[in-house]
């Protein structure tokens, strides 16, 4: 039985995240009306992860298993065809039948997106987060330096965190921009927590902003308590840049383990 790996794009704006939820319109539910159309079957479509209501991706991955077989270009045209305007394949690949999008990944990568001018953007305004006080940028990539490793990221998880422990490793903290103008909080690591990456930047933007000093940040990743770090990060400034995949599922070990919370 054919498995497809899709890479797919979207803007989450108008969804209630990627899962299927009661209470509105999920970017899963319009995939599988897509493939259902496509296809003329009902199948599972699984992904390497949830976003939240408002996150947008460039490069979300999702699976599905079907009998029948088409050109892969079938999925992308064809499927785009049937998409909205917000939601896109990006590429399509036939993968192994036991390819998991989730336990097979190596990792993910997110960008956050800021906007620093001194006025509001009409056209950003529903992918950055719009930030008025001038940023010390050079005090920001100061203060990611702290978050890089294998850690206890306890005080960066949700309160409602299912996960069963905090140890993630972050391997890539990158930023980029300038004062008053665009700047961009790249995060890499094996798995994340519930609105880590949010949490993470939420905290930089006190030191941004001049709140607190760069080597706080240690001081709120050793506390290993939420209320010490900064605030939650709008979801509309968050992206999901790439999913990483080797040749096949990697081994695990603690802080490596593919996770399923919402980011």
């Amino acid at each position: 039985m054919p498995r497809i790996k899709l890479t797919i794009a979207y803007q989450g704006t108008h969804y209630v995240g990627w899962q299927v939820q009661p209470n509105g319109v999920s970017i899963q539910a319009r995939l599988m009306d897509a493939v259902e159309a496509l296809l003329g079957e009902r199948v599972p479509v699984e992904a390497a992860g949830r976003t939240d209501a408002g996150v947008h991706a460039t490069g979300q991955v999702v699976c599905l298993s079907t009998s029948r077989e088409l050109p892969l270009k079938a999925y992308w045209r064809g499927l785009n065809g049937l998409l909205p305007e917000d939601i896109a394949v990006v590429r399509a690949e036939q993968v192994p039948e036991a390819f998991d999008p989730r336990r097979w990944s190596l990792g993910k990568r997110y960008r956050y997106q800021v906007s620093n001018r001194p006025s509001r953007s009409p056209l950003l305004r529903a992918t950055h987060w719009e930030v008025f006080a001038p940023l010390d940028v050079e005090a920001l990539r100061q203060g990611a330096t702290h978050l890089l490793g294998r850690h206890d990221f306890s005080s960066f998880r949700a309160a409602d965190c299912q996960a069963a422990h905090a140890v993630r490793e972050v391997r890539r903290v990158e930023v980029v921009g300038q004062r008053g103008g665009d700047v961009s909080i790249t995060v890499e690591g094996t798995a994340f927590l519930k609105h880590m990456v949010r949490n993470l930047v939420g905290t930089l933007m006190e030191v941004g902003k001049g709140r607190r000093p760069p080597g706080w940040v240690a001081e709120v990743l050793a506390a290993r308590e939420r209320k010490r770090a900064g605030p939650t990060a709008p979801a509309h400034g968050l992206l999901l840049e790439e999913v990483l995949y080797g040749e096949g599922p990697p081994p695990r070990s603690p802080g490596g383990m593919a996770d399923d919370d919402t980011e």
